[in-house]
């Protein structure tokens, strides 16, 4: 396995975004991710996406889907773990006492320009039942297409 820019699995400064956090999404929490990371460009992760309404769920597995995304790198590594626990907040990781969390953040493997390296992410952590499978694992595209068929 290759690491970009050294990262080692227990030190691991990079992060994969495959929704709102996302530059195509325009979403304002894209302003707060660049503030702090930079982009090191369009990636994959083995799993599969799903349709949740107002956002995507993202499932590991080794099934042969493939999520498409976004792979960044902090950009001062004294910042990460302020700037990681920000985004844990925006994705809900630690609820009030007796709520799940919706999200839990995970190191995964993607796949970056034909290479293998190891990122953050935020894997769905409720049910997906009878969602609808994003095929292509592209949430841009998925909701461009829902939107103008």
């Amino acid at each position: 396995m290759v690491y970009l820019y050294g990262v080692m699995p227990d030190k691991c400064y990079q992060l994969f975004v495959y929704g709102s956090l996302r530059s195509g999404f325009k979403h304002p929490a894209y302003a707060y991710i660049s503030n702090f990371f930079t982009l090191v460009g369009e990636a994959s992760v083995p799993g599969c996406l799903y349709d949740m309404g107002e956002y995507p769920a993202a499932i590991p597995s080794e099934a042969g889907c493939m999520i498409k995304g976004e792979l960044y790198h902090i950009t001062n590594t004294d910042q990460f773990g302020w700037a990681i626990a920000q985004l844990d907040d925006y994705e809900g990781v630690h609820p009030d006492d007796g709520e799940t969390p919706h999200y839990r953040r995970a190191i995964t493997k993607v796949f970056y320009n034909g290479v293998e390296t190891t990122a953050w992410i935020y894997w769905f952590n409720l049910s997906i039942e009878g969602r609808p499978l994003i095929e292509s694992g592209d949430v841009l595209e998925y909701l461009f297409r829902k939107n103008n068929s």
